[in-house]
């Protein structure tokens, strides 16, 4: 049997929800680390950094949001704002998640489906009118933002862009806006041993940051040739030999 240490790089990529497999595994790489293995993404930041939570870090690229298990604190943040989207925070690929308009029709149900009663905290965010040109994937490697995007577009009367569920995936340039926001939290996640992260971003806000698995490598250079793949690898050859 290799002892982990003995491989160059531990590339640790495994899809949510952040269960307690996924915590268990996160601690057994950690001790592979402390016995020599450099692990990508470092697991200690995969536990710090849930990918609905890790937003609240940098509330000046977010839409109004709300984290709670009260049934009352949802529906006076519905009452704010209108149009509302819900989501469960373990969730992946766009399951689970719930628009509400102003009329607040099936508000009172979709809340005791996300909540389990009051026993679970769900994310409450401002619906954004944006997404119709996309839920864009903003992929940042070794701190630095790829110069490509990917956005996933809504079909039909969907408010999901995932591709999972059904999205159409667009490549595009990466406009300035998105690159600076990406920039700034690139350089400092960077820092906590996340090699590479994918942004969720509707207009200019960011909705998620990814740290488990981010996709998007292949639509991305299927569309433009930028190997995203290989830049991942330089990345991480680099990090590994230091």
């Amino acid at each position: 049997m290799t002892a982990l240490a003995d491989f160059d790089a531990i590339v640790m990529r495994k899809d949510p929800p952040f269960d307690s497999e996924f915590f268990y595994a996160t601690h057994m790489l950690g001790q592979a680390e402390r016995e020599g293995a450099k692990v990508f993404n470092k697991p200690s930041a995969l536990r710090e950094h849930p990918e609905k939570l890790a937003i609240m870090e940098f509330a000046q690229f977010i839409s109004p949001t709300l984290v709670t298990r009260s049934a009352q604190d949802i529906r006076a943040f519905h009452a704010e704002h209108k149009d509302i989207i819900l989501k469960p925070l373990d969730g992946m690929g766009g399951m689970g998640i719930f628009r509400v308009g102003e009329d607040g029709r099936n508000l009172g149900s979709i809340i005791e489906t996300l909540n389990q009663g009051g026993s679970t905290s769900v994310m409450v965010q401002k619906f954004l009118p944006d997404i119709a040109h996309g839920d864009k994937r903003v992929l940042i490697i070794g701190g630095k933002p790829v110069p490509f995007c990917l956005a996933r577009i809504p079909q039909g009367n969907e408010v999901r862009g995932n591709l999972a569920a059904g999205g159409k995936g667009v490549a595009q340039p990466l406009v300035e806006q998105d690159k600076a926001i990406a920039e700034f939290i690139g350089e400092r996640l960077v820092q906590r041993g996340l090699l590479l992260i994918g942004l969720d971003v509707i207009g200019h806000n960011v909705t998620e940051i990814n740290v488990t698995s981010p996709t998007c490598f292949q639509e991305i250079f299927d569309q433009t040739g930028c190997d995203v793949a290989a830049l991942f690898v330089d990345a991480l050859e680099q990090a590994s030999s230091t």
